[in-house]
């Protein structure tokens, strides 16, 4: 079973990305985290196939651990979904320079995540 890590601030946003992936009846099970250090906490601990990752977020931005992840060797490939309202051009440019995957504008839709998924391997 593939893990999905859920990172966002708020529990009622993680609860939405669940949910709205849910629906698409892929077989997963969820890990969440409310900021980037946490995140990181939960890619040492276990397995992690697919990061759903915010942009605003205390202590460690989704961009910082973006960043972070993607300097280390092990996370290189992994899938990073950035899934913020930070919908400014340059915020995209910015993600996908540092190697998020995809970008997906909240409010978040089943369609725009089955569109955004088809393209990378779960």
């Amino acid at each position: 079973m593939k893990t999905i890590l859920v990172v966002d601030d708020s529990r009622i946003m993680r609860n939405i990305v669940k949910n709205t992936f849910s629906a698409m009846r892929i077989p997963c099970q969820y890990v969440e985290a409310a900021n980037g250090r946490e995140a990181l906490k939960q890619l040492e601990s276990q397995k992690i196939h697919l990061v759903l990752l915010d942009w605003n977020m205390p202590e460690l931005s989704g961009l910082e651990f973006l960043k972070k992840v993607r300097s280390m060797d092990e996370y290189k490939d992994m899938p990073i979904i950035m899934v913020t309202s930070e919908a400014a051009r340059y915020n995209v440019i910015e993600a996908l320079k540092n190697g998020a995957t995809d970008y997906i504008i909240k409010p978040v839709n089943e369609k725009i995540f089955t569109e955004k998924l088809s393209k990378i391997s779960l």
